[in-house]
């Protein structure tokens, strides 16, 4: 186990989450294989990252608050943060990182961000809530960026694996320009509700589905166990690898990169969550654990 991290154990999963991030860093079966991407710096060192105040980019690297430019890299500043860890069982933990100095340089705002993941059987639940400490408007997004062993350590080969959605996704998709959300769009790759991932698929980077209808997704070969990677109330999905790595991230959003052609100022910039004083705002996601990726089976069916 990492250092600091703290583990989860239920009959089916075990779960390590780091206070760096609050990211978790493993996910294993009941055999002991390993579901989560590893870290390997020789293809990408984040396992799932959590993406706060931003998905994505903003033009120049740069968030424009007042006419006041600040520095904020991609995907935001919290997956570089150390949490504070508040609670922990042998089935959930919550973290929590809240504003500061160091913040305010890159985000002029007040906040407290605390997540819980919360393991049930063969469901794990990630659940993160923003909640706007100050006295002005909160201007954020949130997304969660798990990245899954791919291929599965279950049979059949990278070429075997699908991607299977809730419903059919025919509208279509941006791409990533330099970090910002395209102008331009492109067809869907999926067909019929499924995507078949390929190296060639992400040549050009993520796919970005902004005008998503399914709730879920499932994750594997079929015939073979699997993931399904559910989030009722995140309205977007970036799906993304690199050529050649075996990794596959299944990344449901609350807010994107900005647009080629998007505004200056942070605030007005399309995807936000807009929190007044007082208010919070909650983002889930749910990864379970399917002992055949291809059968439908109910929320309370798990088999061994």
């Amino acid at each position: 186990m990492s250092d600091g991290a703290v583990r989860l154990k239920s009959d089916f999963l075990e779960v390590d989450i780091s206070p760096q991030g609050a990211e978790m860093v493993a996910l294993r079966d009941r055999h002991g294989h390993d579901l989560l991407w590893n870290g390997d710096p020789a293809f990408w060192t984040g396992r799932a990252p959590l993406l706060f105040p931003i998905v994505g980019r903003l033009p120049n690297d740069q968030l424009v608050h007042d006419g006041k430019v600040y520095p904020m890299a991609q995907h935001g500043f919290a997956r570089r943060r150390a949490f504070t860890l508040e609670e922990a069982t042998d089935q959930a933990v919550r973290l929590a990182l809240h504003d500061d100095e160091e913040t305010r340089k890159q985000y002029p705002f007040a906040f407290s961000l605390t997540v819980t993941y919360r393991l049930e059987e063969a469901t794990l639940t990630l659940e993160a809530e923003v909640a706007n400490t100050g006295a002005g408007v909160l201007p954020a997004s949130f997304g969660f960026h798990p990245a899954f062993r791919w291929p599965l350590p279950y049979g059949g080969t990278r070429a075997d694996h699908r991607l299977v959605f809730e419903k059919a996704e025919a509208e279509a998709i941006h791409r990533p320009v330099g970090g910002l959300l395209s102008t331009a769009t492109e067809p869907n790759p999926a067909v019929d509700a499924i995507l078949e991932p390929t190296d060639a698929l992400f040549e050009r980077d993520a796919l970005i589905l902004l005008d998503l209808r399914s709730h879920h997704v499932r994750f594997g070969v079929p015939g073979e166990p699997g993931l399904e990677v559910a989030f009722p109330d995140m309205p977007h999905l970036g799906i993304w690898s690199k050529p050649g790595a075996p990794f596959l991230c299944i990344e449901p959003w609350a807010g994107y990169a900005s647009p080629e052609d998007g505004p200056a100022e942070f605030i007005d910039k399309p995807g936000l969550s807009l929190l007044a004083p007082g208010a919070s705002k909650r983002f889930a996601m749910t990864v379970r654990w399917l002992p055949d990726v291809g059968r439908l089976i109910g929320p309370h069916e798990v088999e061994g």
